[in-house]
């Protein structure tokens, strides 16, 4: 039971940037999010990723990497609506 808790952690962090992606994906709109707390947040998961790869964590490499992509893509948009428009 212990052993589920991380990834059942890890799953649910993970789907919950699912819904904002969408969003954005669908509305283009990112006026309501934070360019620095993005920036920052992927700048996180790409650490955690890379520290996942340093345990051979299975749990920890595949729940970041799929969080660096889904928030890579509103930073990317935010981005975009911010410095390429």
């Amino acid at each position: 039971m212990i052993q589920l808790i991380g990834p059942i952690g890890a799953l649910l962090t993970t789907i919950s940037f699912i819904p904002q992606v969408l969003q954005v994906l669908k509305t283009r709109d990112v006026s309501g999010i934070s360019l620095g707390m993005y920036i920052i947040f992927v700048l996180g998961v790409i650490l955690w990723t890379i520290y996942g790869f340093i345990l051979n964590d299975l749990t920890i490499i595949i729940s970041n990497g799929v969080t660096t992509l889904l928030s890579g893509i509103v930073l990317f948009y935010k981005y975009k609506e911010s410095f390429l428009q």
